[in-house]
């Protein structure tokens, strides 16, 4: 299996790149898989995101490449296992993303040994049967609502670390990624990326996995410190905009993905 990590502390290139050589890479996950923040109104789901421009970056000169996303928001890692890993195993990937757990760090009876157990074990399947795994350390801690749970989250990293290095499987190492703290790499909502963070991360993946790309960062608009004032009007908005529903659906069972189906959910060119 591969194992090359690409060093943003330190801007070092992977070790070695490769041209794309996937014939099915099948992505499974919650909404920063499914690809919230980075809207496209001609996809399916209406969204974009980092897989589906891995997935283009793969596809590039071969007429016999499939992509699948099922990917669903608002998934719990054990959702995800659930519902996803047995439909994407079934359709024959040679890569496999799997991704989760901010929707489960917000919980506060979270048992993060669970998680990544699960995690571990789903991994495990998935080389058997084998595809090449791609996992990922979650940097979100850096921002918006998941500052405080930096602490959970981290403990989640290292742990997750160790079934990379038992399975000898493609870490992502977003925990390390210095850009992440730019406001602009980010949604509105704090919570997801923007599209040129979703950008970013695919690029990010590219150079884990070892992949030739030419994808360079998007630009950026001028990024502008707020007044007092603006800060706190931000603030009111976000709260009444994103906390307030958030908190709402949690307090009567309710799900952003309760009435949302996979995107892509079987191999087909992209």
């Amino acid at each position: 299996m591969t194992n090359v990590q690409r060093d943003e502390s330190t801007g070092a290139e992977p070790s070695a790149t490769r041209a794309p050589a996937y014939r099915r890479y099948v992505a499974i996950g919650d909404s920063w898989t499914e690809g919230l923040g980075d809207p496209e109104p001609s996809r399916p789901n209406g969204l974009r995101g980092w897989a589906d421009r891995v997935a283009e970056v793969l596809a590039t000169g071969r007429d016999d490449f499939g992509y699948a996303n099922l990917a669903i928001r608002g998934r719990r890692i054990t959702e995800i296992l659930d519902e996803q890993l047995a439909p994407a195993l079934a359709l024959g990937p040679d890569l496999i993303s799997i991704q989760g757990g901010g929707n489960d760090f917000l919980r506060a009876g979270v048992d993060i040994d669970a998680l990544v157990e699960a995690i571990d074990a789903a991994v495990a399947e998935s080389v058997r049967a084998g595809a090449e795994v791609v996992l990922f350390t979650h940097g979100a801690a850096a921002s918006g609502p998941f500052r405080a749970l930096r602490g959970r989250i981290a403990i989640f990293n290292e742990l997750l670390r160790e079934a990379v290095d038992a399975h000898g499987v493609v870490l992502v190492d977003n925990w390390r990624l210095r850009e992440a703290r730019d406001p602009r790499y980010w949604d509105s909502d704090r919570v997801h990326l923007s599209p040129a963070g979703h950008h970013r991360a695919a690029m990010h993946v590219l150079d884990a996995l070892g992949i030739e790309h030419r994808l360079q960062p998007l630009p950026l608009p001028e990024l502008t410190p707020p007044t007092r004032r603006e800060r706190a009007l931000a603030e009111l908005a976000w709260a009444r905009e994103f906390a307030a529903p958030w908190v709402g659906r949690r307090l009567t069972g309710r799900s952003l993905g309760d009435d949302v189906a996979p995107k892509r959910p079987t191999l087909s060119a992209i």
